[in-house]
């Protein structure tokens, strides 16, 4: 909701705040006041087209600003964060800035954006209703939009089962024509899978087979030197012909320090270590010994092993590092290959699937449509009768409701296949185009005069007439819209009398559920405001200036007098005006 607008140097106003609340807001004043000014500031705000004809003469920017209470409105919230904008005590500050020159700047609770994401922002919070204005309910999408929420929660949960269903088929064709078109892919993935597959398990290696058949070939390689040297080693420990080896010496310091270690503990202990050589000494020896008569050539097995291995490392070329690496891979192509071989399987699981859901998205289409004609006929009486107490009696509005007829697809007899996604859907007997709201177009036509053709809005009514079309569209709608404010200028264009109370009357019940803010000339609708503001000028004989006031009781009722009769102090006009104030508020009430 709009809590503020501040307008400074924009067309006759200087500065000036209008501060806005629930309820109805009106603006009257004198011709030429400005009023407008304050339609023309929320189209800006709106992000709407600067015109630098707009700023005041003299001044070098026109500046709007808006303060929006946001606390309401979730949406509105994640769109001014994403935007880098700041939300200060639940509301947020939308601004426009308008040079001479015809540059703009926007800005959206701080942050500067183009005025494009402005409009993005702040458009779904005002529908604005003038002659010279783009309309919200003009649009083909808000008007289908419109139906629906008219059409209550039944037929909301249709349109909801049907959105679903459309959207699950969406997904399963596009998966669908995923599939099948790389089959062709699938399939060489899937040989290039059997073949390094077969290669590993011709060769079938054990885990950890490479690095045991390194260690194996590099001893058959070395095998002459390898007992050359443990043979040698063997002999420097434990000579067999007695020569001077290890183990002797050792020997022989142990007997020398024997024969004195009851002479001192410390030579006891060396030589008891001394021992412990010897023993060490001599099981080394024989393990030597025991490893030079191990030690043997074998061509045979180190070709066998050079082989092996030579087929082993043909495999780590490709699959891995390490044979145990190349296992990895195998066990993970094989589970890919297994979902590989199942792609004639799924594609004929897909298949399936989206003719079942075309099925049961051609019924739900059918019971939408169905509802949305039900809703239309009863949305077409209810309007037609607010616009005859609008001064339109003789008016009727009609909503159509047509299916989106297309031509029967080629393949008629196979409307389901996997090369048509989106394929055109059977209906009712007919071929109709699926969208994601249903498989209807739905226009409002209105018929301004008896015998008329009804026409769509934008066609079929002048400027004034569509607004009062608008008001009661509104008034049908009302609880209904997602739109927060309405904005209606010159709502009341040709209307007076009777049909005038009547515009302020229902003007009153739209604002029960949505704040409401009029630019009017007739009293008849000023008397049913919650808040009425008046736009005054005054001139020093060079320039003109407007500003905005709320008015009190009592300046209401000599506004509303200067309104009715021209004149402010008029004892009949006053009177008159009191009566007005009486009448709306009973009839509020």
């Amino acid at each position: 909701m709009l809590e503020e607008i501040r307008i400074s140097s924009l067309g006759v106003i200087d500065s000036s705040t209008l501060e806005l609340g629930p309820g109805l807001t009106v603006i009257t004043g004198e011709t030429g006041a400005g009023k407008t000014m304050v339609v023309t500031a929320l189209g800006l705000l709106l992000g709407g087209r600067a015109d630098s004809g707009a700023v005041r003469s003299g001044a070098r920017t026109a500046r709007v600003e808006g303060v929006v209470a946001a606390s309401a409105l979730p949406g509105f919230r994640g769109a001014v964060e994403e935007l880098g904008g700041e939300i200060e005590d639940e509301r947020v500050l939308l601004a426009r800035n308008i040079s001479g020159e015809g540059r703009s700047r926007a800005f959206v609770g701080g942050a500067s954006v183009p005025a494009s994401q402005l409009s993005e922002v702040a458009e779904p919070l005002v529908a604005v209703h003038g002659q010279s204005d783009q309309h919200r309910l003009l649009r083909a999408g808000a008007q289908r939009d419109a139906l629906d929420r008219f059409g209550g929660e039944s037929l909301a949960g249709l349109r909801g089962a049907y959105t679903a269903l459309h959207a699950e088929l969406t997904d399963v064709e596009r998966e669908l024509v995923e599939v099948v078109s790389q089959a062709r892919e699938r399939a060489r993935e899937a040989d290039l899978l059997r073949f390094g597959l077969g290669e590993i398990e011709e060769v079938d290696p054990a885990p950890g087979e490479d690095v045991q058949l390194a260690a194996e070939e590099s001893r058959l390689g070395f095998a002459d030197t390898l007992r050359t040297a443990s043979g040698q080693a063997k002999e420097a420990l434990s000579a067999d012909h007695g020569g001077a080896d290890a183990l002797g010496a050792v020997a022989a310091a142990r007997s020398d320090l024997d024969g004195v270690r009851d002479h001192d503990p410390e030579v006891a202990e060396l030589a008891d270590r001394l021992a412990e050589v010897s023993y060490l000494l001599a099981d080394v020896a024989a393990d030597i010994a025991s490893y030079t008569e191990r030690v043997d050539t074998d061509p045979a097995r180190l070709a066998a092993v050079s082989e092996r291995r030579a087929a082993l490392t043909a495999l780590t070329r490709k699959y891995g590092e390490s044979i145990d690496e190349v296992l990895a891979w195998s066990e993970r192509s094989s589970a890919r290959l297994l979902d590989l071989d199942r792609t004639d399987e799924q594609v004929s699981g897909l298949r399936e699937r989206r003719v079942r859901l075309r099925e049961q998205l051609a019924v739900a289409a059918s019971a939408l449509s169905a509802a949305r004609r039900e809703a239309a006929v009863r949305l077409a009486d209810v309007v037609t009768a607010e616009l005859t107490l609008l001064a339109m009696p003789h008016a009727e509005l009609t909503v159509e409701v047509t299916p989106t007829t297309v031509a029967a697809p080629d393949n008629r007899d196979d409307p389901d296949g996997p090369e048509t996604p989106g394929a055109p859907l059977p209906v009712d007997g007919g071929w109709v185009r699926a969208g994601t709201t249903g498989t209807d177009e739905v226009e409002l036509r209105l018929a301004a005069n008896t015998g008329a053709e009804p026409r769509p809005l934008h066609k079929g009514a002048s400027g004034g007439e569509l607004s009062r079309v608008m008001l009661a569209l509104e008034v049908a709608l009302a609880g209904t819209s997602p739109v927060p404010t309405f904005v209606f200028d010159e709502v009341d264009a040709g209307v007076g009398g009777k049909a005038a109370v009547e515009v302020g009357r229902r003007l009153a019940t739209l604002a029960r559920t949505a704040q409401v803010l009029v630019v009017t000339h007739l009293p008849q609708v000023a008397a049913y405001a919650d808040r009425h503001v008046v736009v005054s000028k005054a001139s020093d004989g060079t320039v003109t200036t407007s500003g905005l006031a709320v008015l009190d009781e009592s300046d209401r009722v000599r506004e509303l007098s200067r309104m009715l009769a021209g004149m402010e102090e008029s004892d009949t006009a006053l009177a008159h005006a009191r009566e007005l104030l009486d009448a709306a508020r009973h009839a509020r009430d």
